[in-house]
């Protein structure tokens, strides 16, 4: 698919088919667009997670309770590490939280371009979720996917809702 058209039929999903699996194929060249993100200085200090498994998705599921997330076949958490991630010298600035964002972006478009739904979540339970994966305190969660494909009847929008450009742009 074109880049800008890909980027303009992006929406996030919450109506998933449960009964249809995303093939590993598909699932591989999702999770390789996230492998080839950028980061900073390249050191790529992150992990992807796909829970699909019964039991490990009502852990997760548990996590952000919306009913629709129960009918997505899988999820996806990508974990960063902090002690891996390119921290600037003069103020300590940490890149792991742009780097995982970048990566997420590229999945969640390489979805898209694949029909595979997801819809970024930040709005889960940080601690119930740190516990169901056995994560420790290096490893940071910033967002979380559903991937799977719409159910069938679902109706893409139509209209996107973005302010003008002249409106977010300022030529110095």
């Amino acid at each position: 698919m074109e880049y800008t058209e890909l980027i303009r039929i992006r929406e996030s999903v919450r109506n998933y088919d449960p009964d249809r699996s995303v093939p590993s194929e598909v699932m591989s060249k999702i999770l390789d667009a996230g492998r080839l993100a950028l980061s900073a200085c390249n050191y790529q200090p992150w992990k992807f997670l796909v829970i699909s498994s019964s039991e490990m998705l009502k852990k997760v599921r548990n996590c952000y309770k919306r009913e629709w997330l129960n009918n997505a076949p899988h999820i996806l958490v990508i974990i960063g590490f902090k002690d891996q991630a390119w921290t600037r010298g003069y103020d300590g600035y940490n890149s792991l939280e742009t780097d995982i964002a970048i990566a997420m972006t590229h999945i969640i478009l390489a979805a898209t371009n694949e029909g595979v739904g997801t819809c970024w979540i930040a709005a889960y339970d940080p601690a119930q979720l740190r516990e169901a994966l056995k994560l420790d305190e290096n490893q940071v969660i910033y967002s979380i996917t559903p991937l799977g494909y719409p159910k069938a009847g679902y109706k893409k929008s139509l209209i996107k809702n973005r302010k003008p450009l002249e409106e977010v742009v300022k030529f110095l």
